[in-house]
């Protein structure tokens, strides 16, 4: 089993910065690809970033390149979500989720385990 556990949200104002933190424990060692996704009131569970744990590749949505960056600290086992120029439509929960195998997936149904979320609020 793999426990995640996110911190780092808050409240900011529009145009402020964020970085979220996910800690990974337990059989890390056989996760290939972590990922974040959000999910704001009535909406679906949509996919913000991931990172390959090995070789670090990234992806990332549309709604989010050039504005989040997404990390990750192997000696830590800590993937880091660094949001720059929050806007109030990133309003959401961010959850950070992991899979065991090597393809990247963008949907949440392919990811393994799953992190209890934490609340982005960002003000207008």
């Amino acid at each position: 089993q793999v426990q995640l556990v996110e911190s780092g949200g808050g409240l900011v104002q529009a145009g402020g910065s964020l970085r979220l933190s996910c800690v990974a424990s337990g059989r890390t060692f056989s996760l290939n690809t972590v990922g974040w996704f959000r999910q704001a009131p009535g909406k679906e569970r949509e996919f913000v970033a991931a990172i390959t744990w090995s070789g670090g590749s990234t992806y990332y949505a549309d709604s989010v390149k050039g504005r989040f960056t997404i990390s990750r600290d192997n000696a830590k086992n800590t993937v880091y979500l660094q949001m720059n120029s929050l806007k109030p439509e990133d309003t959401a929960g961010f959850y950070c989720a992991a899979r065991e195998g090597i393809t990247v997936y963008s949907s949440p149904t392919r990811y393994d385990y799953w992190g209890q979320g934490t609340q982005v609020t960002v003000s207008s």
